[in-house]
C-alpha cells in the first residue's frame, strides 16, 4: 500500500477533508409592509396569526468550488379575529460559499441543508429587527429544520414526477 491509500497503521486513508467557507453573505431582496399603518386599522382586537414560509435555492458560480445559496422567507401576520393582514415581510438572504471535498452526489443536500443552517441566525436577527422597526413586537422565528425541508421537497418532486399524465384522445 502506498502512503496515499493507507494510514500509518495500514488502515485505509480517511475521505477527503470537507472544507466550507462563507465568502459573503447579504440581503439580496427585502420588503416589509405594515398594513395596519397603511390602512389605519385600529388596534382594538388584535390576535396575530403568523405564518412563515421558507424556500431555498442554490447555484454554481463561475469560480471553481463556489456556490450561491439563497434562503427565502415570507412572513405573513394576520389578525385571527377578522383575517386582515397586519404585516408582510419578504426576505431573500444569500450567502456565497466555497465548498471543497464534498462528493458530487452529496453536494446538493449539503448546499441546501448545511449552508442555510449557517445563514439562519442572521436571517432570524434581520426578521426580528425589521418587525420591531416596523412597529410590531420583534418576531423571533423558530428554528428551521432544513433537513426536513429538503426531504419534503424531494418527496414533493418524486410525487409530481410519478403523477400520471393524461393525453388527449
Amino acid at each position: 500500500m502506498t502512503e496515499e491509500t493507507a494510514g500509518a497503521n495500514g488502515a485505509p486513508a480517511a475521505a477527503p477533508q470537507v472544507k466550507m467557507q462563507v465568502l459573503a453573505q447579504y440581503i439580496r431582496d427585502m420588503s416589509f409592509e405594515n398594513i395596519v399603518a397603511q390602512k389605519g386599522i385600529s388596534g382594538a382586537e388584535v390576535q396575530p396569526d403568523i405564518q412563515v414560509a421558507v424556500s431555498l435555492d442554490a447555484r454554481k458560480r463561475q469560480a471553481e468550488h463556489q456556490y450561491d445559496v439563497v434562503t427565502k422567507f415570507k412572513v405573513t401576520s394576520k389578525n385571527k379575529v377578522n383575517g386582515e393582514t397586519l404585516f408582510l415581510l419578504e426576505l431573500e438572504y444569500a450567502g456565497t460559499f466555497l465548498v471543497e471535498g464534498v462528493p458530487e452526489e452529496q453536494l446538493h443536500p449539503f448546499l441546501l441543508i448545511e449552508c442555510p443552517r449557517l445563514l439562519f441566525p442572521f436571517v432570524r436577527r434581520i426578521i426580528s429587527d425589521v418587525t420591531r422597526d416596523g412597529g410590531f413586537p420583534p418576531l423571533n422565528v423558530d428554528s428551521v429544520d432544513f433537513l426536513a425541508l429538503y426531504r419534503q421537497e424531494l418527496a414533493r418532486r418524486a410525487q409530481a414526477s410519478a403523477a400520471p399524465t393524461t393525453t388527449p384522445n
